[in-house]
């Protein structure tokens, strides 16, 4: 392949069609477990980093150029649209995003204003303007889900077990579903804004969302998030969902107007399809295991991606969650061209 030709094998897995190896990007893949994006951060905060498109871009495509991904996916925070909502969120090292005014009322959630993203978050647009001139990758922008959002905003910042946030589901359901809605057209506009300055993939966190059974998520959150998918599959860009320890909505998750259900580890790709998802699916090698020996490394990622080749629908390798900034770099560039590898000769 030369340098200038664009490689679209991630566009293509997606859609289900046929590819020459099986993409390979990684959750988390620009940033902790990089020297030079340590280097970086010793002088600039997260929201600095965002805020200098050049910057940004260049932490963007770093790990493409080092370990040959076939997407690269924007680096920022799903938190990056709510100041424009009035929500004070700070990016706390060691800590996360912590909130100064939590919402506890109905009040609290009709205060929240609306994003013009052109004018809120240019430089969002701006990085990913400048990126499609740099990238011969799809570029992969993304977006909270209502419910994470939501649970940062009410609990103040991180938690464990999400017991303010389903309290105030359960306890306030006119504010919550107010709540779900405004956050709701956030995530379009904001997303809309994305794909019209270049991105050509979304993909969806609703990182905590496994905090809810089956049940809780059918009434509270399914038709927020329908709503969302339904708005943004009229831009014609793949749609990515994807949560941490929510295997129990996957199916709920493959009812939505998407097209790739991304797995973690916890549920096999082959679990997935005897339950009857159908669809792309992304994933799913267990992080820690970039911590162990290279024949485990191999092991473990021969079983996935025999059973994503099995899968009709279409696949896209990934972890099934984010590197650790423990993950020596050599290790993800020899795991991607194994995956190339291996997965090009089977095709």
């Amino acid at each position: 392949m030369t340098t200038n030709q664009f490689n679209d094998n991630f566009l293509k897995a997606t859609r289900g069609e046929k590819v020459s190896h099986v993409p390979v990007w990684y959750m988390r893949q620009a940033g902790r477990s990089q020297p030079e994006y340590r280097a970086i951060k010793e002088k600039y905060s997260l929201f600095e980093i965002t805020h200098q498109p050049e910057l940004c871009a260049y932490v963007t495509k770093l790990p493409v150029d080092q370990y040959n991904n076939d997407a690269a996916i924007l680096y920022k925070d799903i938190m990056t649209p709510l100041p424009a909502m009035g929500v004070d969120v700070e990016i706390k090292a060691g800590i996360g995003p912590v909130i100064a005014n939590p919402v506890r009322t109905f009040q609290d959630v009709e205060k929240l204003g609306t994003i013009n993203p052109e004018a809120d978050v240019p430089y969002v647009l701006d990085t990913i303007k400048l990126l499609r001139e740099q990238l011969t990758v799809p570029l992969i922008s993304f977006g909270g889900a209502p419910f994470t959002l939501a649970s940062y905003m009410i609990e103040g910042g991180p938690s464990k077990n999400y017991n303010n946030t389903k309290a105030f589901m359960y306890s306030q359901p006119e504010s919550w579903f107010l709540l779900m809605d405004k956050l709701a057209d956030m995530t379009i506009t904001y997303c809309k804004s994305q794909i019209n300055a270049g991105s050509q993939a979304i993909q969806i966190f609703d990182s905590w969302v496994g905090a809810l059974n089956v049940e809780d998520y059918r009434i509270f959150i399914k038709p927020v998030m329908h709503k969302i998918f339904t708005a943004l599959k009229e831009e014609n860009v793949p749609l990515i969902m994807f949560g941490v320890g929510a295997s129990h909505l996957a199916n709920e998750w493959h009812d939505l107007p998407l097209d790739v259900v991304g797995l973690d580890w916890r549920l096999s790709i082959k679990e997935a399809e005897e339950r009857g998802i159908k669809k792309a699916v992304q994933g799913n090698l267990d992080p820690a295991i970039l911590l162990a020996t290279w024949d485990v490394i191999e092991k473990k990622t021969t079983e996935i991606l025999d059973q994503g080749l099995a899968h009709e629908g279409g696949f896209v390798f990934n972890l099934g969650h984010g590197v650790f900034p423990q993950v020596n770099p050599d290790t993800l560039r020899r795991l991607t061209a194994f995956v190339h590898e291996y997965t090009a000769k089977k095709l």
